[in-house]
């Protein structure tokens, strides 16, 4: 299939978001994730089968509405998910667009899916959210369904390139919050001169009630979010790799 005639599938669109990297984002939330994360907010995005087709010229028509937006506060694009780089193909097509209008480009991803067109996306790519779920391979096997070599492979390659990249964590009390799992993970960081920052995101309750909607087995309805004692402990241990680090509950 050429990238001409290739369609995503899209969650949702979110035209003003301040969360997903820098500045003012216009954020698509693609459809499709092959990880099963147990804190999992958008269990919604998983069925590759199901969201809104789009052409990436129908998407582009939604993202320049708002161009002016993104270039006064320094935004842009940022692709999320699900997995986004699941429809690689369909990225790479409307980053090549955003690109032919200045328009900035993030991916938010697990580091999960690799491949060619992968390769190519990440040559239109601004900055990459990598959401490190734990360095711990058993707890990440765990915590996602699926093993944590692909995610550090991907970490080497941006590396590599020099690509901007900003590192995700989540904190759950009982589940992510092997410290000494976060210091490996903050040395191994620490060696990646292309991490600008550090994302420590709070566990918390918001998407718990779509796991009932769906019918899925939820096993941290009794988990608590996490205190601020644990997100500091986490943040000191972090800064310790030299890299700014931010706290987000």
């Amino acid at each position: 299939m050429s990238t001409d005639q290739v369609i995503g599938r899209i969650h949702s669109l979110e035209s003003l978001g301040t969360v997903d990297g820098p500045g003012i984002r216009f954020v698509v939330f693609m459809q499709g994730c092959v990880l099963r994360c147990q804190f999992c907010h958008n269990p919604d995005t998983w069925d590759t089968t199901k969201g809104m087709e789009y052409s990436p010229e129908a998407l582009m028509q939604e993202i320049i509405k708002y161009k002016s937006y993104m270039q006064f506060s320094g935004g842009g694009v940022t692709f999320t998910g699900g997995e986004p780089l699941l429809q690689a193909e369909f990225i790479l097509k409307v980053a090549k667009l955003c690109k032919q209008q200045g328009i900035s480009v993030a991916i938010d991803t697990s580091g999960f899916v690799w491949n060619p067109i992968v390769k190519e996306v990440l040559e239109y790519t601004d900055i990459v959210l990598l959401d490190i779920k734990n360095y711990d391979p058993v707890v990440y096997k765990t915590v996602t369904g699926v093993s944590l070599s692909p995610t550090l492979e991907f970490l080497g390659y941006l590396k590599e390139k020099k690509i901007n990249t900003w590192i995700r964590y989540v904190l759950v009390p009982g589940l992510t919050d092997n410290l000494e799992s976060v210091k490996l993970l903050s040395k191994h960081l620490s060696e990646c001169p292309n991490v600008s920052k550090i994302e420590i995101l709070g566990f918390h309750k918001m998407g718990e009630y779509k796991w009932k909607e769906l019918g899925l087995e939820y096993q941290l309805y009794q988990t608590k979010e996490p205190s601020e004692e644990l997100l500091q402990n986490a943040k000191d241990i972090f800064e310790e790799s030299g890299i700014p680090v931010s706290m987000n509950r």
